[in-house]
């Protein structure tokens, strides 16, 4: 399988990009830097790799590490970032704002109530949950041996299952 070009490559993923960094942690006010990061990574890394079929698998690694980095640096000096998680999800059209809000608390609620999750556990339940990606993917992407990533996963959807009934019961009378 040859390696599409860097052009393809962006329209493909750029979506995938941005949701993953969201899901990691990053912050709106900092997610236009660490996706013009992420990709300027793959553009002058994209020849190292291996095995094309794997390319949204490495790219989440770039993801990960440029992620990583960004909230070791957030940490480091607090007060440069903010931003309300939830917010600045990349879209295609123009949604109305009846739309756009209810996209924005359906995130808003995704997000807090993944945020309830260990990261180990949050990881392989975003990759396989949200992003689709096999087991088997999430498990080498993760360097994970498969059993381990299938009982991670298995413990994180339980967890999930929790905090989503624990949240209907607090708002069941609302």
């Amino acid at each position: 399988m040859p390696v599409p070009s860097f052009k393809e490559v962006y329209q493909l993923y750029f979506e995938f990009v941005w949701r993953s960094a969201r899901r990691l942690g990053v912050e709106v006010s900092g997610m236009d830097d660490l996706v013009q990061e992420v990709f300027m990574v793959v553009h002058t890394r994209m020849h190292t790799l291996e095995k094309p079929e794997a390319l949204r698998s490495w790219i989440y690694g770039v993801i990960r590490r440029t992620a990583s980095n960004h909230r070791r640096a957030r940490r480091a000096n607090p007060g440069a970032l903010t931003g309300d998680p939830g917010c600045g999800e990349a879209t295609s059209h123009e949604p109305t704002p009846l739309e756009q809000t209810e996209r924005n608390a359906a995130l808003h609620l995704l997000t807090s109530l993944l945020e309830t999750l260990p990261e180990p556990k949050r990881e392989i339940f975003s990759l396989v949950e949200v992003d689709e990606l096999s087991v088997t993917e999430a498990a080498e992407l993760l360097a994970l041996p498969l059993n381990t990533a299938y009982s991670r996963l298995r413990s994180a959807r339980q967890a999930f299952e929790i905090a989503v009934a624990r949240h209907e019961a607090r708002n069941k009378g609302k």
